[in-house]
């Protein structure tokens, strides 16, 4: 349920095929020249938006994106040229929830016919066309729950949180009617939750992973999400700052790890196989603390995480981006199986 490295703001440029050329040590931190445009990456595609992007989805088998941002009273269709390095705007779609203030969560139905499926809040929820913008699904419900997060699943199904905590599996040729959980702390009000679906087929276990701002972290299994699989507390020093930079993703080459983000400016690895099943603080195997560390940082201003991605073919490789505009791809070693 993811999102691009913090929010593209007016003016800037929208990127994409980002293709690393460096070696992974120039990116470390290590290295205090940092990155260098032309060393280290190669822009094939580029644009401008006039408007913030806090999130960009790729309409899989196209030539198309999608961008969520503020002002959200639409969505962005992007289309990257096929004889150009160019990214155009082409069209915009219209959204149910014409709220200034907040901003559309956005996942893709991959099919022969792309459905953009988005929504600010559950009231809101639809799928429209990406070529006819008929709208082909709509949740058709009055709960104003205000989403987190929006993960399709397959062809039928996908996945939502809301930011109380709330989880639900949603069935599109049902009517309205998700299975999910009830909310995991009533009495805080203001914590703010997370959430990722685990890729099928990485084995058995939970599958769903929710992270709250004040560092709870929730294993859940979609055939029980009234009870979850296990908690535990994650050793942060003080709650998120922002929770909208809230991130919680499974590693999709490696079994039942995980990386959270979003607190401090560190990236956290955790194997929750070591956990028992009860609510207890848990140690993270690697923590990356290159955006703290780089030159001129200073400890008590110290970056903010934004986003972080696993690499989807090397199994210890991320991305990760901070508040000062800092990139960095590493690798993780796990210390407690190398002591």
């Amino acid at each position: 349920m993811g999102s691009v490295p913090g929010p593209i703001h007016t003016g800037t440029k929208i990127s994409t095929r980002l293709t690393f050329q460096g070696p992974l040590e120039s990116l470390s931190g290590s290295v205090k020249k940092g990155l260098f445009p032309e060393r280290d990456f190669k822009v094939c595609h580029g644009g401008f938006s006039d408007r913030s992007v806090f999130d960009l989805k790729h309409v899989p088998d196209t030539r198309l994106l999608v961008t969520s941002g503020l002002p959200g009273r639409y969505l962005q269709v992007w289309q990257t040229g096929e004889d150009n390095d160019v990214i155009e705007a082409v069209r915009t779609i219209d959204v149910q929830d014409r709220e200034e203030s907040l901003w559309p969560r956005v996942s893709v139905f991959s099919s022969a016919a792309p459905g953009i499926l988005h929504g600010t809040r559950l009231s809101g929820l639809r799928t429209v066309d990406i070529e006819s913008q008929k709208t082909t699904y709509s949740s058709g419900t009055s709960d104003s729950e205000l989403l987190s997060s929006l993960q399709v699943l397959d062809a039928d199904s996908f996945a939502f949180c809301g930011t109380s905590g709330r989880l639900g599996l949603v069935d599109t040729r049902q009517k309205w009617a998700p299975l999910e959980t009830l909310r995991p702390s009533p009495g805080s009000s203001g914590e703010r939750w997370c959430a990722d679906v685990r890729n099928q087929g990485q084995g058995p276990g939970p599958c769903i992973a929710s992270l709250g701002s004040d560092g709870q972290l929730r294993l859940l299994d979609f055939r029980n999400l009234c009870h979850p699989v296990s908690s535990a507390q994650c050793p942060v020093s003080k709650p998120s700052p922002d929770p909208e930079l809230l991130r919680v993703t499974w590693a999709p080459g490696l079994d039942n790890c995980l990386a959270i983000s979003g607190f401090d400016g560190t990236v956290q690895i955790y194997d929750v196989t070591s956990w028992d099943g009860k609510e207890s603080q848990v140690e993270p195997l690697f923590t990356h603390k290159g955006h703290i560390f780089l030159e001129g940082n200073e400890v008590d201003a110290a970056p903010l995480v934004t986003t972080h991605t696993w690499h989807p073919c090397k199994p210890r490789t991320l991305l990760s981006a901070a508040s000062d505009a800092s990139l960095h791809v590493w690798d993780w070693v796990d210390l407690q199986a190398s002591s």
